[in-house]
């Protein structure tokens, strides 16, 4: 038992020791705790200017979009975060209506020297592939009536990054 016990207190010691051995040449990441604006704002207004950002946790800041039938929209997409296009890339894909939404996100991900927009003629309109502190804007005509989705098309953020974009 007395064995025991100065093992122990050796371990012990020998554990201490060694966590507290840093070496302080080397370069070191460090973490930026961000807080979280859980404030939910009920907007039900209709604009044909949006911004819309995107972040590192792979949220768009709005679920809904509504615009004016038959005019111009112009769209900016913001990418909020600050991770390289290559890890955690962020675009705006409008798909036309009826798309499997699976079937795309499957044909994108196979796209990537055309920046995840799959061959075909599925997307109303969409932005660059943007990469942390990057923003892209873009025009075009607003669809008929009705409620479409959108998407980002970078592999496995389709689930989590979707809205949809409803034409008043």
């Amino acid at each position: 038992m007395k064995y025991m016990k100065i093992k122990l207190i050796l371990a012990l010691s020998l554990f201490v020791f060694s966590c507290n051995n840093i070496n302080n040449s080397k370069e070191e990441f460090q973490y930026e705790r961000v807080k979280e604006d859980k404030t939910v704002v009920q907007n039900n207004s209709v604009s044909n200017i949006i911004t819309l950002n995107s972040n590192d946790q792979m949220k768009f800041d709005k679920k809904v979009i509504k615009v004016n039938s038959n005019q111009k929209v112009t769209l900016t997409l913001n990418h909020t975060g600050r991770f390289p296009v290559s890890s955690m890339g962020h675009n705006f894909v409008l798909l036309k209506k009826d798309i499997d939404i699976n079937e795309y996100a499957l044909s994108a991900a196979g796209a990537r020297n055309s920046e995840y927009i799959p061959e075909g003629d599925n997307e109303l309109a969409y932005t660059k592939m943007l990469g942390g502190g990057e923003s892209d804007t873009i025009t075009f005509d607003s669809p008929e009536p009705g409620t479409y989705v959108f998407i980002c098309s970078f592999p496995g953020h389709y689930q989590l990054m979707m809205g949809e974009f409803i034409v008043k």
